[in-house]
């Protein structure tokens, strides 16, 4: 099939990529001309494992290409996804300006084209966004064409393998023309027998905020347990295992710690909440969820100044992590901007070290953070001679670094683990202080 996608952000080059790796002729369309260009050479801009492989056959294979024509992207393409920026207002509603620009520009285009094409907002968009599409559309042609809302389920840092095989496919319209032709999409990617469903486009545009809200919801009822878990000598890791075993809660989004961040799940609640009020429902959960993971990204700010009772000024710390979750350089809503942001205020300087993520965290990072942050190469050369170690992302490298070494090479060895990556036993038997979350503390 000839496929256009607009918008060559996360969801778009991703989606764009692993369609045309499926067989499919893809162009993918951006108003932004370095990024076009440095993609037309083969320079991706996101980390994303396993997606450079897939862009590099598909390029190899004159699949998929990129253009900053919105008029020869969309010529003859049979759909045409939006994948398009739906950043959140001050008051938590999407702002779907983008979105509405290009579909007035496409309703231009398909008039002139004379051509049925088939719509699909790829972006996650408020409930009612399919029906304002349509009418955009709508104000600029009486050609045939159709709107279906089609919301994304990748997890970064696994988003190729989300998409390339999906646990379900959700497609919303009301057109029985356009639910088969997505289906014929999507059928080479279900082949294991994973559902398409198919429903109306408010439902469809409802899923995906009522799915991130309920996973961000299940984390931090995880991090309220383990707050109190601290209080009554509990360790919220063997809550986790005797909980995750029931098949009705199961075992995903159940480990405590210093808050959710990205792109998704902070936006995405924001949006479903926004929705409630403006329709008359005061979403009480969410406020709650809002509010809970706001205090837990700076839970272990609190820790610190616990256990150095507020001398803080002129410390050194190592920070281990600032990506908001492992394999991406994704820092939006990160703990680790609110982390460094107060230990800067507080007068902490800092050493830090991301595998990935320190281009883009120095983009969004507080400027007065900045300022007391030392970028290092390497795990190792950020706890060289710190007054304690503060970890804030669970990549696969700090899982197992050599803890023995921290007495030597650390001022005294000292961990504040926000993501609870060390064993216990461990950790006392090698005489480490150490603080996590939700767990017992260790020689403090």
């Amino acid at each position: 099939m000839k496929i256009a996608v607009v918008g060559t952000g996360y969801v778009g080059l991703v989606g764009g990529t692993c369609f045309a790796d499926s067989g499919n002729d893809v162009t993918c369309v951006d108003i932004d001309e370095n990024k076009i260009e440095n993609l037309n050479k083969g320079e991706i801009p996101i980390y994303e494992p396993g997606l450079n492989r897939v862009f590099n056959r598909a390029i190899r294979e004159k699949r998929l290409k990129f253009t900053t024509d919105l008029e020869s992207a969309v010529k003859d393409a049979e759909i045409i996804f939006l994948a398009l920026p739906t950043p959140p207002g001050a008051d938590g509603q999407a702002d779907l300006t983008a979105v509405l620009t290009v579909a007035q520009q496409l309703g231009k285009l398909i008039d002139q084209f004379g051509t049925y094409k088939v719509i699909v907002n790829k972006s996650t968009v408020p409930v009612g966004t399919a029906q304002k599409v349509k009418e955009k559309i709508e104000s600029q042609t009486s050609v045939e064409f159709d709107v279906v809302s089609n919301p994304e389920f990748l997890r970064e840092g696994a988003a190729v393998e989300d998409f390339m095989k999906p646990e379900r496919v959700v497609i919303g319209t009301s057109s029985p023309k356009a639910a088969e032709i997505m289906k014929r999409l999507y059928e080479p990617f279900v082949r294991s027998g994973n559902p398409i469903i198919v429903m109306d486009e408010r439902s469809s545009e409802i899923t995906k905020y009522a799915a991130n809200a309920l996973l961000a919801t299940k984390i931090t009822f995880m991090n309220e347990i383990a707050n109190i878990c601290e209080r009554v000598g509990a360790d919220v890791d063997h809550v986790r295992k005797g909980i995750g075993t029931d098949s009705r809660i199961g075992k995903r989004f159940l480990f405590a710690g210093i808050g959710y961040g990205g792109s998704c799940f902070p936006k995405d609640v924001q949006a479903i909440h926004y929705t409630a009020g403006n329709n008359g429902y005061d979403f009480k959960i969410l406020d709650s969820v809002m509010k809970v993971n706001e205090l837990q990204k700076l839970s272990i700010v609190d820790k610190i100044k616990d256990y150095f009772v507020d001398n803080l000024k002129g410390k050194t710390f190592g920070v281990w992590g600032l990506s908001f979750k492992p394999e991406t350089d994704d820092v939006r809503e990160a703990p680790s901007l609110y982390i460094t942001r107060e230990l800067a205020r507080l007068g902490v300087n800092m050493k830090v070290y991301d595998p990935e993520a320190m281009e883009t965290f120095k983009q969004a990072a507080d400027p007065l953070a900045l300022e007391h942050i030392t970028f290092m190469e390497d795990r190792d050369s950020a706890i060289q001679n710190v007054d304690a170690l503060v970890i804030c992302t669970e990549w696969n490298e700090f899982r197992r670094p050599n803890i023995e070494k921290f007495a030597e090479v650390m001022k005294e060895p000292l961990i504040f683990d926000g993501r609870n990556l060390f064993d216990l036993e461990r950790a006392a038997e090698l005489n480490l202080k150490y603080i996590s979350v939700g767990r017992p503390k260790i020689n403090v």
